[in-house]
């Protein structure tokens, strides 16, 4: 797995306009992105009982790790499973695909398949429900605007309207409803490998934006 550096920075729409202008001029759009350059994006987290993964990112602890299931809203064609740890301020991902019929089984409670499987991240995915009752706690979908640089394989992303499923975690149900979780707010991140190029740090002045402990998991948690 490669480490990555990954800042966030919760930022005003003012901001956002601003930066996301900046951007466009020297930034690439993500393959993936719409004619408007962006996506919609439906997350599925995974917590425990005692809220194991929610208490350890608000805490700040160092070492940790979270699972979610993601896709596309108006398509079921790519979904995938993602591990994000973080060790020694570093980020890793592992990601692996799904199909539509094995969320649906996991989500009702058919693990049974997994334990045979090739994928070691659905195996190890199946070790952490029946060993600490890992199980699917909170829906977020939000618009994505993404950029992306070849130099320090940069990857900077706008997340708005940050939305949380109500009374439900239907995976599947595009006309779920949904309510804004927190304030009006537009999270930033920024990833790259090695090195940050000089000319795009200027442009985003990171050195007069605090980093925060923004998590839009944490945002989707507000109400249950």
């Amino acid at each position: 797995m490669q480490a990555r550096h990954e800042l966030k920075h919760s930022i005003n729409y003012g901001d956002y306009v601003i930066l996301r202008n900046r951007l466009k001029n020297i930034m690439s759009r993500d393959k993936h992105a719409d004619k408007n350059g962006e996506y919609r994006v439906r997350s599925l987290y995974f917590d425990t009982p005692e809220d194991k993964a929610l208490r350890e990112k608000i805490d700040g602890v160092d070492k940790r790790a979270k699972y979610r299931i993601r896709r596309y809203l108006g398509t079921t064609g790519y979904i995938v499973l993602e591990k994000k740890s973080k060790i020694n301020g570093m980020c890793y991902k592992q990601s692996v695909q799904l199909t539509a019929e094995e969320v649906i089984r996991i989500q009702s409670g058919d693990l049974s398949w997994m334990i045979a499987d090739s994928r070691d991240l659905i195996c190890e995915l199946y070790s952490k429900m029946k060993s600490d009752l890992l199980k699917p706690k909170s829906m977020v979908e939000y618009i994505r605007e993404p950029f992306v640089c070849r130099a320090g394989n940069v990857r900077i992303t706008f997340d708005r309207e940050i939305r949380t499923g109500l009374f439900s975690n239907d995976f599947f149900d595009d006309s779920l409803p949904t309510i804004r979780a927190g304030d009006e707010l537009v999270l930033l991140e920024v990833k790259y490998d090695q090195f940050l190029p000089e000319y795009i740090s200027s442009i985003l002045q990171l050195g007069t934006r605090r980093a925060t402990a923004c998590s839009k998991y944490a945002l989707g948690r507000i109400y249950g």
